[in-house]
């Protein structure tokens, strides 16, 4: 597991390779260490803040929908210099809100500068709108790269329903799935390594007023895609962390980058929070994202 130092982590360096993580949001210098030449990066962007409607009539099933799911970005053989030192962002988790002032989307990572290997934040959650899955940016200038899309969400109708459940995280090679409303089953399943979708409660209590959390993404390399639950929470994909299943607590979105869940009134709870972000860099020789080498060495 993580060992926490300041604000990111210190993973390894050795001679099979080293690693950093970067898993607090804020911006940060990395320091090239000394014969370290090029490295391969991954980035997560912040999960969107899911809406709630702040009323407390327990009755009412407006389409108050979770918050987007970050996407993904890698980039391989970014060159670097030993000594100098590199921007490190990690976007933060959009954060709930009410319908009269709305919740807000999750924060971008990258590394660099924001052309080169980029993970735009979820957007947040809407009443009454398919919510947009995030994008991401991959420069091809280097070695090898790649990424995935957040999930976005789907409502059924204005009201009815109840919220759609936050996007899941995007995937090394595919991208998060959609939160869904009750109109269906559960939310999407994520692809390519991807978180999954929220959707709406098994429970009866909570069924069309709460939306569970989308699942987030793992910095580890490419592995299996997370799934939706019918429970309401979306699973995580790649070792990410699964989205929190619909209850009156804070329905946040899974590590790293899983969209926060909504509400249609706060009788029943005020949705959640996205997940937050991250950035990994690795180095060493026959290391690269997705999944060669990827994990803790």
């Amino acid at each position: 597991m993580f060992a926490a130092r300041n604000s990111f982590l210190t993973l390894s360096s050795g001679p099979s390779g080293g690693q950093e993580a970067f898993i607090v949001p804020g911006t940060y210098s990395w320091i090239a260490p000394p014969g370290v030449t090029s490295v391969c990066v991954v980035c997560v962007g912040g999960g969107g803040g899911g809406m709630f409607y702040n009323s407390s009539n327990s009755s009412y099933t407006y389409a108050m929908s979770g918050g987007g799911g970050g996407a993904l970005a890698w980039v391989n053989d970014i060159p670097v210099t030993p000594g100098n030192s590199y921007t490190v962002v990690v976007g933060a988790g959009g954060l709930r809100g009410p319908y009269s002032l709305g919740s807000t989307a999750g924060g971008q990572s990258y590394f660099l500068n924001d052309r080169t290997c980029v993970a735009q934040g979820g957007f947040p959650g809407r009443y009454n709108v398919n919510v947009s899955g995030s994008s991401y940016t991959a420069t091809g200038s280097y070695g090898t790269s790649g990424g995935g899309n957040g999930g976005g969400t789907i409502r059924t109708g204005s009201s009815g329903y109840g919220p759609a459940g936050g996007g899941g995280a995007g995937g090394y090679s595919g991208a998060g799935g959609a939160g869904r409303d009750d109109g269906s089953s559960s939310g999407n399943n994520g692809t390519g390594g991807g978180g999954a979708g929220g959707g709406a409660s098994s429970n009866p209590v909570y069924v069309d007023h709460v939306s569970g959390g989308g699942g987030g993404v793992g910095i580890y390399g490419e592995g299996s895609s997370g799934i939706a639950s019918i429970d309401g929470y979306g699973g995580g994909g790649s070792g990410g962390g699964d989205g929190t299943a619909p209850s009156n607590a804070n329905i946040i979105g899974g590590v790293f980058g899983g969209g926060g869940g909504g509400s249609s009134t706060i009788y029943f709870g005020y949705g959640g929070n996205g997940g937050g972000g991250a950035v990994r860099i690795i180095w060493g020789a026959g290391r690269a994202f997705p999944s060669t080498n990827t994990g803790d060495v």
